[in-house]
């Protein structure tokens, strides 16, 4: 009798456990739509229907994975600033970023969500080391508060997890899920971080100033550290100034791909998948709410 109710215990705590994440996935899905739709009608921009199917997937498959940091985040979205920085050439800025805090009895850490892949963030750490330093310093000096580490969570997840959810095998994809680690730490140190608010100053001084130099068609043929994509594949494709840049037209002329005419160069929109999503986009798009308020 008594192992009798102890599986009717456990069993009811699984019943318990699952409506829960059915009405958390359901929440999430809700929310999801409620600020695409606010942030559309702000912007004036949509998403093709698998793009935006795949940032809600992003979502939910962090949730799976890191439930337990996604449900112990004591501060989100927390706004970290340095203000009135000037850069050699006397132009006023300010340093501005956005991170997610736990707090776990004597340990404090620092999250930052991108959207980037775990491969390529472990790939060009220093990327990231720069920025989270500069975070670092903020919440360390301006703040008044130690930290035990900061760390990089990438919600993008790999093609071996998208593989499996399109599958729809559950056992495939909790196989996948385990395997799956967005969690990269990345190492703080205070003695860079003079050199990179610099570097931060050179860079306001370059757009003040109206430099705007495009890397070398060299560095546009290379491939980026993590990826097997390109430089201009993976950065040049996202630039709206790429048909008035001499480098990616040297570039582009240069592809097996490009046969030589004008139209053919104005009218690249981009890889096959790029060109259907941004079909679909437009082919599916619902007309906007009239009011940002009925969103509310």
């Amino acid at each position: 009798m008594k192992e009798e109710l102890n599986l009717l215990k456990k069993g009811k705590a699984k019943l318990q456990e699952l409506q829960y994440l059915i009405e958390m996935e359901e929440w999430i899905a809700q929310e999801y739509e409620a600020n695409y739709e606010r942030l559309r009608l702000e912007g004036g921009h949509a998403l093709s229907p698998e793009v935006k199917r795949q940032g809600l997937l992003q979502i939910i498959m962090y949730f799976r994975k890191m439930r337990e940091v996604a449900e112990t985040v004591t501060e989100t979205e927390v706004k970290l600033t340095l203000p009135e920085q000037s850069s050699p050439k006397g132009n006023r800025f300010t340093i501005e970023g956005v991170v997610d805090i736990i707090r776990e009895k004597d340990s404090t850490t620092m999250y930052d969500v991108k959207t980037h892949d775990a491969d390529y963030v472990k790939a060009n750490k220093e990327d990231y080391i720069d920025q989270l330093n500069v975070y670092t310093h903020i919440w360390q000096n301006l703040r008044n508060e130690k930290l035990s580490g900061t760390a990089i969570i990438a919600t993008q997840f790999p093609k071996s997890l998208k593989r499996a959810i399109d599958s729809d095998e559950e056992e495939k994809l909790q196989r996948e899920l385990e395997k799956w680690d967005p969690v990269i730490p990345i190492p703080f140190s205070q003695e860079k971080v003079e050199d990179t608010i610099t570097k931060f100053a050179c860079v306001v001084d370059k757009i003040e100033g109206r430099d705007f130099q495009p890397p070398s068609v060299e560095q546009l043929q290379n491939r980026i550290k993590g990826t097997r994509q390109r430089f201009a594949n993976r950065v040049c494709r996202n630039c709206d100034a790429r048909f008035s840049c001499d480098a990616f037209r040297i570039y582009a002329q240069k592809s097996s791909s490009f046969s030589g005419g004008f139209a053919e160069y104005i009218c690249d929109l981009g890889n096959t998948d790029e060109v259907e999503n941004f079909t679909n986009t437009n082919a599916f798009e619902t007309p906007p709410p009239l009011d940002i308020n009925d969103l509310i």
